[in-house]
């Protein structure tokens, strides 16, 4: 049976009452709490919820904001100063849904790998073990380095082959400084019309890297 296009989940789910039972098992003091590899959300018995995972591998240069991104989408805090990934960090993020369709509530583990730019290069088993069992590949540049922006093509070609079954996107941080945007959007559009992947924008923080 075919999907139609468009979002099989209610997107707006987590604003209506009865999401507030389920959003509880992932917030502490209205805050996101932070669960490690082995963790999961306590569900009662009575809560028949089925829980969906993916591995998402972050790829960039140094200094485009992988770890932030990372903590943004898990609700933590974003780093006060850049540092470089020295090795390979794990971020978990929990998120439930509500389908279209049947109503059923799933709970989405998302799993976010960062690898610093230098260890990978270094360790060639850093890359396999990012790109082992991986959903999708978040290929990350910022809009204030235009060098990042270049090394994509080198990105995606190193790291994916074209009969690699993965989801493939592109996200630019850095958004909202526009005033030291390095990267225009005709250079966007040319990328997609190119590549056919699409680029998503998240804005900036100037402590993060």
């Amino acid at each position: 049976m075919s999907v139609p296009p468009g979002s099989i989940i209610v997107s707006d789910w987590h604003r209506c009452p009865d999401s507030r039972e389920f959003f509880s098992k992932i917030l502490h003091k209205k805050r996101r709490r932070k669960f490690g590899l082995l963790e999961a959300p306590m569900m009662p018995p009575q809560m028949n919820v089925d829980l969906v995972r993916y591995k998402v591998f972050l790829s960039g240069k140094t200094g485009v904001g992988k770890s932030a991104l990372a903590a943004r989408l898990a609700g933590l805090d974003l780093p006060k100063m850049h540092y470089e990934t020295t090795g390979i960090e794990t971020t978990v993020v929990f998120w439930p849904v509500r389908l279209k369709e049947s109503g059923r509530v799933l709970f989405f583990r998302f799993e976010l790998w960062d690898c610093g730019e230098s260890a990978m290069r270094r360790f060639d088993h850093m890359l396999l073990s990012c790109k082992e069992k991986v959903d999708a590949i978040l290929f990350l540049f910022s809009f204030t380095d235009r060098g990042s922006f270049d090394d994509l093509t080198n990105q995606i070609s190193r790291i994916t082959e074209p009969s690699d079954r993965v989801v493939k996107l592109v996200v630019g941080t850095k958004f909202d400084l526009f005033m030291h945007t390095d990267v225009t959007e005709s250079d966007v559009t040319h990328f997609q019309e190119v590549w056919g992947l699409p680029v998503f924008r998240v804005g900036g923080d100037k402590r993060c890297n």
